[in-house]
């Protein structure tokens, strides 16, 4: 079904008439977001495009909504303090934090470069691909961790790259989730200017019910972490659990 209150130039959204997932009809190729459409360039552009749209009235808003937010300690240290660690969508490769051993995967050729460095200089490396691709290079049972910060929103193959890291997770190993929160108020309230749309690189836009779901039919037992704050959160923060 098409969302056409949701469009952006060229770039059409729609939704599953039996599952409710969101999704970006036309999705870039995954050649084009190596170099052209690469992270770095696309959230600078569109960050200075909000700005210059709802500076005022985002500014209030999320001062309002900060205060319900509570404090939240940095996912990397407070789930996986040790071990091997894989980043999917590492950007430059800094999140994963000593004595945890770090792992990327990064489509960007230029963050990917700096990635790679970071990451030998402390035992791991990083693989230049998409998450689909690039979680299949590592053996079974690899990581005590993983980590997808920010990054299920731009992947196309959403069910195999979670499949990958149930693969190459050890058994109880956990993976910390990060994805836009579709049916958050925000983006009822913001319409197309919402945050949570960044065209094109943002394929993807879940609900806790479809991410769960998808979550848990790639084999993990599903924890949303931020359930309370649900509603006024642009963003669900969850924790999954390999079961075997």
């Amino acid at each position: 079904m098409r969302l056409t209150d949701c469009d952006h130039g060229d770039w059409r959204l729609g939704r599953c008439r039996i599952c409710r997932f969101v999704f970006l009809l036309n999705p870039p190729d995954t050649e084009e977001l190596i170099d052209e459409l690469a992270f770095e360039k696309t959230f600078m552009t569109r960050k200075d495009e909000r700005r210059s749209a709802l500076r005022n009235a985002v500014a209030r808003v999320r001062a309002f909504l900060a205060k319900f937010k509570g404090h939240r300690s940095d996912p990397p240290a407070r789930f996986f303090p040790s071990g091997n660690v894989l980043d999917v969508g590492c950007g430059a490769g800094q999140r994963i934090q000593p004595p945890a051993v770090p792992y990327g995967i990064e489509i960007s050729r230029h963050l990917f470069e700096i990635a790679d460095r970071n990451m030998r200089a402390r035992g791991g490396y990083c693989v230049h691909a998409s998450g689909s691709e690039g979680i299949t290079t590592f053996s079974e049972h690899h990581f005590d961790g993983v980590l997808m910060h920010s990054y299920l929103e731009h992947e196309v193959d959403v069910l195999p790259v979670l499949r990958g890291a149930h693969r190459c997770l050890k058994p109880g190993g956990r993976l910390f989730l990060r994805v836009p929160n579709y049916a958050s108020v925000n983006r009822r309230v913001f319409g197309r200017k919402w945050c949570g749309f960044r065209y094109p690189d943002h394929v993807n836009h879940f609900m806790p019910e479809s991410s769960g779901n998808t979550a848990a039919s790639a084999g993990f037992k599903v924890r949303i972490l931020n359930r309370l704050r649900l509603p006024i959160d642009d963003n669900i923060h969850a924790l999954l659990t390999r079961l075997h």
